[in-house]
């Protein structure tokens, strides 16, 4: 690769960065439906042809940032439970939690994103991705769990989903923290149902 190559590459990640930055301050600020192109440019210092150039629009921007979120949500919880196993854990309901905490944890210090994600201001079709989301993370949540333990995954995780929401959503941190380590000690309380004979 030519010097010249690798200076344009490194530009355009730049102002990949720069647009996706500039799209998350302005959707926070403003919403996604009261975004425009033009407002994430402007903050992004680029030019409407380089979002073109980058994303297919403004959804584009919104679904990119939900990705890459949702890929360090995925990082953080799989970490959490890999470190809970090297620690020696075997309970799926403690490695359920640990997992969870992560979650928890990962929403609190990305608030204003996991927030906008929540509050139901986004792109056409955006809530069927939101529930193709809840079905993929219970999914990964039964792998937790042997046997027949349908139920408690779906439980498990749509009490998650509600917690995430009100942590995200609230206005007081402290109160989101408590809130969330609240709920983390009653789903630790959960017992796994007795085997059917």
């Amino acid at each position: 690769m030519t010097r010249v190559t690798a200076r344009t590459s490194e530009r355009g990640a730049a102002t990949r960065v720069a647009l996706l930055a500039a799209a998350r301050e302005t959707f926070v600020t403003s919403g996604f439906a009261e975004a425009g192109v033009t407002d994430v440019v402007a903050r992004a210092g680029a030019s409407v042809g380089s979002l073109y150039h980058h994303f297919s629009g403004k959804a584009d921007l919104y679904l990119t940032l939900f990705e890459e979120f949702q890929a360090r949500q995925t990082q953080r919880t799989k970490q959490a439970v890999q470190e809970a196993r090297t620690g020696g854990e075997t309970d799926p309901m403690r490695l359920f939690v640990a997992g969870a905490r992560a979650y928890l944890e990962g929403c609190l210090a990305e608030r204003e994103l996991s927030a906008l994600f929540l509050r139901g201001d986004g792109p056409p079709g955006f809530e069927i991705i939101m529930r193709d989301r809840l079905r993929q993370w219970a999914k990964r949540n039964a792998t937790l769990f042997e046997g027949d333990e349908g139920a408690l995954v779906v439980v498990l995780t749509g009490a998650l989903a509600a917690a995430v929401s009100e942590v995200a959503l609230s206005e007081d941190e402290d109160a989101s923290r408590r809130l969330a380590d609240d709920v983390l000690a009653i789903i630790g309380q959960i017992h796994r149902p007795a085997e059917r004979p």
